[in-house]
C-alpha cells in the first residue's frame, strides 16, 4: 500500500543573478543581438515570472565587469569591478525599471570566478539565520574574460557545503563542435549568431573547460544539463510562470453508517485558477489608494429623499409584493449543521453517475490522516474494494458548519505512487436543464447515407488529438500543459504598463493566440477529408416561401363601418413583454427615469405629443441646471428617448429645434462637458434620410455637432451699443 501526500511549500528559495556587463557583452556580428541584450531580456522575463508568480522568493543582482566596485570583498586590488546592485529582496516593477534602463555595459573585463565569490559571500551572509529551501546562482556570461582555476577547489567544495546550485547561460551551446555541424549552411534564427568553435577566441575555449570542469565536479552525470543558451532559455521564459498556490489540508471524518469512521484529509486537485491580486481604485493622477467609496440610498421618487443607512434592510421581491427581510430573519434562516462533514450515504455502480451531471468548480482528492495506520488501512480497503465492484460513494459533503451540504460521487483513484478518493460535486434537482427534442431519425431526409457517415469517420480519424496506444501514446494538444491565455495577456499588458506609462498596449504575441489553435499536424491530416465533407454534404442556397395572403389581404375589411374603437390594437414595432405589466400607468414625465417615463406616455397616447415633449424638456433643463456626470447621463438617456420616439412617430420639429436651441445655450450655462458628451455619443439633428417631414439635410446634421468658429474680437459689436429696442426683444 502507497501513500502520497502534497508537500507544503512554505519556505523561500533564495537566488543570485550574476550578470557579465563587461565591453565585450555589447560586441556582437553585424545586423545580430549583442550577448548584453539577450542576457538582459533572459534576466527581465525571469525577474516578471517571479513578480506575477507572487511567491516569496528572493532575488538579488550582481554585476561584473562593470566601471564601479561595490563589495564587502574588494580589497587589496581584489574583486574590483563587481558591483552588488540589489540585495536579496522580494522582486518588484522597481527591479524591472532598473534592469530595463540603469543597468548599461561596461568598459572592463572580470573574472566570473571571481564574480562567482561574491555572489556565494552574499548568499552566505544574507541568508544567515534564516531558512531558505534553496540557494541558487545564475550566471550570464560571454566568458570572453580571463578566470584563474587557483582557488577552483575551493570555490566547488563550497558550493556542496553551502548547498548551492549553480547555472550557466552562453550566447552559444556548451557542446559548440555538434551545434556547428548540425547547422551548416543553414541560417541563424533571431538571436543565434552562427558561432562555431573556430569562432570562438581563445579566451572563449578556456572559459568553456572551467565551466564544464566546474559543473561537472558539482554533478558528474547531470551537471552540464544546467548550462543553457540565452535564446533557448528566452523561448521557455516567454510564458509568465504560474502563479503558485501552496495546498491546504482539509482535515475531516469520513463517516460510513453510525459506528465506523476513517480520519481523512482533502486537498483541491482541480480547481478554477482566479487572480488573487484584485484590481484597486486609486487616485489617476497621485496614484493614492485611500480612496474611499460612500454608498447613499434614496427613495425613488421626485426629491430623491436620501434614507439613512440603519433605516434599511433587505427586501426580497414575491411577484408583485416586497417582502422585507431583517438581519435577524437572515441568521435564522441560513442553514446551520454540526461542522464539516464528509459522510457516505450510499454506494452505487459508476455507471449510474452520468459524466455531464458533473458540476461545481473543484475536484477534491481524499487520502488518509499522516500517521496513522488505521485509517491507511481502512481508507484502502474501501478503495480497492470501489474500484474492484467498480462502484462510487454517494456522500454528503460540507465544508465547514457555515456552508451548505452538497451531494457527490467519491471515485476510487489508484496510481503507482498513491491512492485516493476523488470527489466530485452532483447536481440537485434544480440544477438540471430538461430538454426534449425529436429524434432526427424519424424522417428519411435527415438519415445520412453510407458514403456520408464514412467521410465523417474518416474526419473523427484525421482530427484525433492522441496518437499511439499505451506507453507510446502521444497527446497532441495536451490541455493540462496550456497556461491560461487570459492570466499571460494581462501580465503582458501590467508589465508593459508598468514600464512604460503612456505608451499603447502592445498586441498579443503571437504563440499566445497561436496556443489554442489546432496542431499543425491534425490541420494537414484533415484537409482532404474536409473536402470530401464538402463534396458529400453540399450546401444549398434555401429560398423563403412567400408568405400565404388571406381573404381579407385579398378583398380588404368588409366591415369598414365599424368603430375604430372595436378594431384590435396593433402594435408594429412592439413586442410584448412582462416589463410592461409592471411599469403601472405614468401621468408625467418624473425626475427619477424621465426617459422611461417619456417612453411609456408616448404608448400609452394619453397627452399630446406637444404636451409631452414639453414635459420631457422641462425635465433636462432641470437635470442640467445640477452640474454631474451623473445627471449629464440621464439627460443624456431622455435626449436619446426623444429623439427615438420623435422618428417613430414623425413629428421632427419639437426634437430639432430644442436641440438647436439647446446648442446656442452651452456657451451662456455653461454646458461644454455636456455637449462633449453629447458629441461623443453623435446624437444630431433628424434628416430627411430618416423621416421625410424633416427640413434638415444630412449634410446639415452631420455639421451640426462640429465646433462653431468663433468670429474675430475685430469684427464684433462694441460691448456700449445696446442695439435697436426691437433687436433685443427679438433676442430676448
Amino acid at each position: 500500500m502507497k501513500a502520497f501526500y502534497f508537500m507544503k511549500r512554505t519556505v523561500p528559495s533564495a537566488v543570485v543573478l550574476c550578470l557579465d556587463v563587461g565591453f565585450s557583452m555589447s560586441k556582437s556580428a553585424p545586423g545580430e543581438e549583442p550577448p548584453f541584450e539577450q542576457a538582459k531580456k533572459v534576466i527581465q522575463m525571469y525577474v516578471q515570472r517571479q513578480v506575477f508568480a507572487d511567491n516569496k522568493d528572493e532575488l538579488a543582482l550582481v554585476l561584473f565587469g562593470s566601471d564601479e566596485t561595490n563589495t564587502a570583498l574588494a580589497s587589496d586590488g581584489q574583486y574590483q569591478n563587481i558591483f552588488v546592485h540589489r540585495h536579496l529582496m522580494l522582486p518588484d516593477f522597481n527591479l524591472l525599471e532598473e534592469i530595463q534602463s540603469d543597468i548599461q555595459p561596461g568598459a572592463q573585463q572580470t573574472d566570473f570566478l571571481d564574480a562567482l565569490v561574491v555572489c556565494m559571500d552574499l548568499l552566505q551572509k544574507e541568508t544567515l539565520g534564516k531558512k531558505y529551501e534553496k540557494l541558487h546562482i545564475a550566471i550570464f556570461t560571454d566568458l570572453c574574460s580571463s578566470c584563474s582555476s587557483d582557488h577552483l577547489d575551493i570555490i566547488v567544495d563550497y558550493l556542496k557545503k553551502g548547498g548551492i546550485s549553480l547555472q550557466f547561460f552562453l550566447p552559444f551551446p556548451l557542446d559548440i563542435e555538434g551545434e556547428s555541424r548540425g547547422r551548416e549552411d543553414a541560417a541563424a534564427g533571431p538571436g543565434q549568431p552562427p558561432y562555431s568553435r573556430k569562432g570562438l577566441t581563445q579566451k572563449q575555449k578556456e572559459g568553456l573547460e572551467m565551466v564544464r570542469k566546474v559543473m561537472t565536479s558539482l554533478d558528474e552525470e547531470e551537471g552540464l544539463d544546467e548550462v543553457h543558451t540565452f535564446s533557448a532559455s528566452m523561448e521557455q521564459l516567454s510564458i509568465f510562470k504560474k502563479i503558485e498556490r501552496r495546498p491546504l489540508a482539509w482535515p475531516c471524518q469520513l463517516t460510513i453508517g453510525s459506528s465506523l469512521t476513517i480520519r481523512i484529509v482533502g486537498y483541491k486537485a482541480v480547481t478554477e485558477e482566479k487572480m488573487k491580486k484584485s484590481w484597486e481604485v486609486v487616485d489617476a493622477r497621485t496614484q493614492r489608494k485611500d480612496v474611499q467609496r460612500e454608498t447613499v440610498f434614496c427613495l425613488n421618487d421626485d426629491n430623491e429623499t436620501e434614507v439613512p443607512m440603519d433605516d434599511t434592510i433587505q427586501g426580497f421581491r414575491y411577484g408583485s409584493d416586497i417582502v422585507p427581510f431583517s438581519k435577524v430573519d437572515q441568521e435564522q434562516m441560513k442553514y446551520k449543521s454540526d461542522g464539516k462533514c464528509f459522510s457516505v450515504l450510499g454506494f452505487t455502480k459508476q455507471s449510474q453517475v452520468i459524466r455531464h451531471h458533473f458540476m461545481g468548480n473543484q475536484v477534491i482528492k481524499v487520502f488518509a490522516a499522516r500517521d496513522d495506520k488505521h485509517a491507511a488501512v481502512a481508507l484502502s480497503s474501501l478503495i480497492h474494494a470501489l474500484d474492484e465492484l467498480e462502484m462510487v460513494a454517494i456522500v454528503r459533503y460540507a465544508y465547514n458548519r457555515c456552508s451548505y451540504p452538497q451531494v457527490g460521487a467519491a471515485f476510487p483513484c489508484i496510481q503507482d505512487k498513491y491512492e485516493c478518493l476523488m470527489y466530485v460535486q452532483l447536481p440537485y434537482m434544480e440544477d438540471l436543464r430538461q430538454f426534449t427534442f425529436s429524434s432526427l431519425q424519424n424522417n428519411k431526409k435527415y438519415i445520412p447515407s453510407g458514403e456520408q457517415m464514412a467521410v465523417v469517420d474518416s474526419l473523427i480519424d484525421s482530427m484525433m488529438l492522441v496518437k499511439g496506444e499505451g506507453e507510446e501514446m502521444e497527446d497532441l494538444f495536451e490541455v493540462s500543459s496550456i497556461p491560461n491565455p487570459e492570466f499571460q495577456r494581462l501580465f503582458q499588458c501590467l508589465h508593459h504598463r508598468a514600464l512604460n506609462p503612456s505608451a499603447p498596449l502592445p498586441p498579443p504575441e503571437p504563440w499566445l493566440k497561436g496556443m489554442l489553435e489546432r496542431p499543425q499536424k491534425v490541420t494537414a491530416r484533415c484537409t482532404a477529408p474536409l473536402q470530401q465533407l464538402r463534396q458529400r454534404f453540399p450546401l444549398q442556397e434555401a429560398v423563403r416561401k412567400k408568405e400565404q395572403k388571406t381573404a381579407q389581404d385579398i378583398f380588404g375589411d368588409v366591415n369598414e363601418e365599424e368603430p375604430s374603437s372595436k378594431k384590435a390594437r396593433q402594435y408594429e414595432d412592439e413586442k410584448f413583454n412582462l416589463a410592461g405589466l409592471t411599469e403601472g400607468f405614468v401621468t408625467a414625465v418624473g425626475s427619477v427615469d424621465p426617459g422611461r417615463d417619456f417612453r411609456v406616455l408616448m404608448r400609452q397616447k394619453s397627452l399630446p405629443f406637444g404636451q409631452v415633449c414639453q414635459q420631457l424638456t422641462s425635465r433636462v433643463d432641470q437635470l442640467l441646471g445640477t452640474k454631474g456626470t451623473q445627471y449629464y447621463m440621464k439627460s443624456i438617456s431622455c435626449i436619446q428617448a426623444f429623439r427615438e420616439e420623435s422618428s417613430k412617430a414623425g413629428d421632427v420639429e419639437p426634437y430639432n429645434s430644442y436641440l438647436q436651441t439647446l446648442k446656442k445655450s452651452v456657451q451662456e450655462r455653461p454646458l461644454q462637458d455636456f455637449w462633449e458628451l453629447l458629441v461623443q455619443d453623435n446624437i444630431t439633428l433628424i434628416s430627411k434620410d430618416e423621416v421625410e417631414g424633416s427640413t434638415v439635410s444630412k449634410t446639415e446634421a452631420n455639421q451640426f455637432l462640429a465646433p462653431e468658429q468663433k468670429p474675430d474680437e475685430q469684427t464684433a459689436p462694441s460691448a456700449d451699443d445696446g442695439g435697436d429696442v426691437d433687436d433685443l426683444l427679438d433676442m430676448m
